[in-house]
């Protein structure tokens, strides 16, 4: 069994954001990037399980990115990945990042596909069901615990209330979310080893964005906390029938 891994670059939550032209350009320079904890917690490192019980013959990483999405894939090969690909694109319209996997992933034939259930940037959800249906597979998302078994996954997933179990035959395409497996850090033999481990970079397809940023806006700073006093029931009913609001 092969397993595709999608990974994403995405920026670290500590990183200070900032725009320019008149909001329209995201500002990178002094941006720390991290690989999306989904892709990386809980589709890679569950992937490496697989392997490691010997379901899986391969592990193979992908990201769609520039010369500076680099140093994020090769911490994924630090984890212990097979092999790494770069498609040598753009990553801000979500069809263009699947279409771009999806063709190359239809020149390897991959019995698996795994991604995270969102990236911690965009928060889109959407790469995972994209990329199935661009390879004609069946498509489970948002998943807790995966088992594979003769050629059959088992999957759970969380629902509103409890959890479901499904099942499918492979090939497949799975998103992942917490409870899938538990992180790992990568050992300093695995950090040197992917330093100088080959980092195959394919050109992209020629395939159109549908999508385009057209502006970016930063959410409105918040307020202060408002006190109380615990014997004035009065301004407390006031405050939340007239300033408080409902998220």
């Amino acid at each position: 069994m092969k397993i595709l891994v999608c990974i994403s670059q995405v920026p670290d939550t500590t990183t200070k954001i900032a725009f320019s032209d008149n909001d329209t350009r995201f500002v990178s320079q002094g941006v720390t990037y991290i690989i999306n904890p989904y892709d990386e917690w809980y589709a890679l490192v569950r992937a490496l399980e697989l392997k490691e019980a010997g379901l899986a013959t391969a592990v193979h990483m992908v990201t769609v990115g520039k010369a500076d999405a680099e140093p994020v894939i090769r911490k994924a090969l630090a984890l212990g990945g097979d092999e790494a690909i770069r498609i040598d694109a753009d990553s801000n319209d979500t069809y263009l990042v699947a279409a771009q996997i999806a063709e190359y992933a239809k020149t390897v034939g991959y019995d698996l596909v795994l991604c995270g259930k969102e990236s911690i940037d965009y928060n889109n959800g959407s790469v995972g069901a994209m990329i199935a249906e661009l390879l004609d597979m069946n498509y489970l998302g948002f998943a807790a615990k995966l088992d594979i078994a003769g050629g059959v996954a088992t999957v759970v997933r969380e629902i509103e209330g409890g959890e479901e179990t499904d099942t499918a035959a492979l090939p497949l395409v799975i998103s992942c979310q917490k409870g899938m497996a538990e992180a790992r850090i990568p050992n300093m033999r695995g950090i040197m080893a992917a330093r100088t481990r080959p980092l195959k970079v394919v050109a992209p397809a020629n395939i159109a964005a549908l999508t385009t940023i057209v502006s970016y806006e930063m959410p409105p700073a918040k307020t202060g906390v408002k006190m109380v006093s615990a014997d004035n029931m009065d301004e407390l009913v006031s405050l939340l029938h007239n300033q408080a609001k409902v998220i």
